[in-house]
């Protein structure tokens, strides 16, 4: 019987930990996982970060994402690169102190604004090739028209 009110209390938890049904689904349909936890910080620009040692070692810290960054929409296009440097440190167990209680040291070569990987979307950067072609596609002939 004891295991059955554990149970629930999880059950319940799961629910309450993301505000209810509704966020609850919101997490479900947005990230495919309902898991709660120790909310450890948030950063900057809205992420929110969590741990829960129940799970095993390289599931037990996670990360929510904003819905908004820089002005971008970014409910459902989430990207890793929406994580600054110091807390990716922390998530990917680098470090047990997160920056909440032990911030880096500032760097002067670290970007000021964090900005989106934008690969692969029609607003990434694209070079301009300098170089010449090695391969000339084939253009006809013109027909003079009498």
């Amino acid at each position: 019987m004891a295991g059955y009110a554990t149970l629930m209390r999880r059950f319940v938890g799961e629910f309450t930990g993301h505000g209810g049904v509704k966020g609850f689904l919101v997490q479900l349909f947005r990230v495919q996982e309902t898991k709660t936890g120790a909310l450890i910080g948030t950063d900057k620009y809205g992420n929110k970060y969590y741990e829960d040692n129940r799970f095993f070692f390289g599931r037990h810290r996670w990360v929510i994402y904003t819905t908004e960054m820089n002005g971008k929409n970014t409910f459902w296009d989430v990207d890793g690169s929406m994580v600054p440097a110091e807390w990716h440190r922390w998530l990917h167990c680098m470090t047990d102190d997160p920056p909440t209680t032990h911030p880096p040291e500032p760097k002067k070569f670290l970007a000021k604004v964090h900005q989106i990987n934008l690969s692969g979307t029609p607003d990434c950067y694209v070079p301009f090739s300098t170089t010449r072609k090695k391969i000339h596609e084939w253009v006809p002939p013109k027909v003079s028209q009498k």
